[in-house]
Parts: C-alpha cells; sequence; structure tokens
C-alpha cells in the first residue's frame, strides 16, 4: 500500500537528529512536527519569523496568531522564540538550518527542483523556496510519486520553473525512498513501501534512476 500523508511525514521524521535546526516547507512537510521523537531536541524553524516549532494545536490550544509559513496554526516548545522574516532569513541564508523538509511539483533525475509555481496559475510568491534550497546544508522532498493526472513526478527534466538546480538529497514518496548518487548524479532506489515493488517505481516513474543492491522495506 502506498504511504499516506502521515506516514510520510514519519519516514522524514527519521531523518532528523538531536540538535538539528530544519526548516519545514508548506503542505505535507508541516506534518513532521508531529513525529519528532520525544527524546530529540530538534527546532523547528517557520520562515515566516518562529524558532522553536511544535506539534500542531489542539481545540483548545489554537492561537490565531501563532503561525507557520503555510499560515497554518501552530505551538510552540519550550525556549521558542520569535523574530522578524529578515533574521529569519539571515538563519537560512548564512547556512545554520540542517535540513529542510520540502513539497515538490516536479523533480529531474539529476536532483532539479520545481516547487513554487506552475505557469498560468496565480501563486501568492515564490516564499523561501530558493533560498532554502541554495543556503540549506541538506534537503529532502517529501510528495506523492505521481500528480492527480497519475503522471510522474519524477521526470528526466523539470518541466515548470526551477527553484535550484542539483539541490535534491533525497526523496521520500508514496512509493518509495531515493537517495541522490552524487559521482552518478542520479537517484538510487533504497526502500519501498509495504506493497510495492521495484517493478511498480520503475512503471511510474520517467526518469532514469539506479535500484540499490538491497532494497528494503519502509519501516516507520
Amino acid at each position: 500500500m502506498p504511504l499516506d500523508r502521515n506516514q510520510l511525514a514519519q519516514r522524514a521524521a527519521l531523518e532528523l537528529q538531536d540538535g538539528f535546526y530544519v526548516n519545514l516547507g508548506i503542505g505535507i512537510p508541516t506534518l513532521v512536527a508531529n513525529y519528532v521523537p520525544k527524546e530529540m531536541t530538534v527546532w523547528l524553524q517557520s520562515e515566516n519569523g518562529l524558532l522553536g516549532m511544535g506539534e500542531f494545536p489542539s481545540e483548545s490550544e489554537v492561537d490565531a496568531d501563532l503561525i507557520n509559513a503555510g499560515k497554518q496554526t501552530v505551538t510552540g516548545v519550550a525556549g521558542h522564540s520569535f523574530f522578524s522574516s529578515a533574521e529569519s532569513f539571515g538563519m537560512i541564508r548564512g547556512g545554520h538550518i540542517d535540513l529542510a523538509i520540502l513539497g515538490a511539483m516536479e523533480v529531474s533525475q539529476e536532483g532539479d527542483l520545481a516547487n513554487w509555481m506552475i505557469p498560468g496559475k496565480l501563486v501568492k510568491g515564490m516564499g523561501g523556496a530558493m533560498d532554502l534550497v541554495a543556503g540549506v546544508k541538506r534537503r529532502i522532498v517529501v510528495m506523492e510519486h505521481a500528480n492527480k493526472r497519475g503522471d510522474a513526478k519524477i521526470i528526466p527534466t523539470c518541466t515548470l520553473p526551477l527553484t535550484g538546480k542539483h539541490c535534491v538529497d533525497m526523496l521520500i514518496t508514496d512509493m518509495c525512498v531515493m537517495k541522490m548518487d552524487e559521482t552518478l548524479r542520479r537517484f538510487v532506489l533504497t526502500e519501498v513501501a509495504p506493497g510495492i515493488t521495484v517493478d511498480d517505481v520503475k512503471a511510474r516513474t520517467t526518469a532514469d534512476f539506479k535500484v540499490a543492491p538491497s532494497v528494503i522495506e519502509v519501516r516507520l
């Protein structure tokens, strides 16, 4: 069975490390805040000016003034802080964020990312996407393997405007996990969702990719 949105977030949370400063992109990545291991200290940063994001609030905890970059209400962990977006982008551009977990509309076989606009559709702006892929130490993309029409999102070359080139280090989709091999400049399939086979992934992917000698089932 393909992974659902919460399972995608759970798998992405396995990439967190104690002491990390992490930016969560809009969409599925925001759910990662609900799966930070209790024994781990991870500082979640939102580019609108919040460091120390916690889990999504219960109905009684909702504070309409406390939101993430996607305008969703959030909570803060002990020690959280607020600041201007200028300081927030100083963190990002200064290389102080260890990991960005982002969504995507397209990813190329070489790790190019398109995640900020579709031509002809109204967008509010690119937000911090281009700064994140340029300034953060590691970038993970979490997304569905195919779009709503069933078309592959991991493709030879991006057709949408790029957010960044050669910037995706890891892909987590509802079908599989792929890691970028910097030498080959190709993704390597390392994990598949329960009930999904390597051939299933090949059938839904138009990009060229490699298969690890031992592909394991995603464990959450």
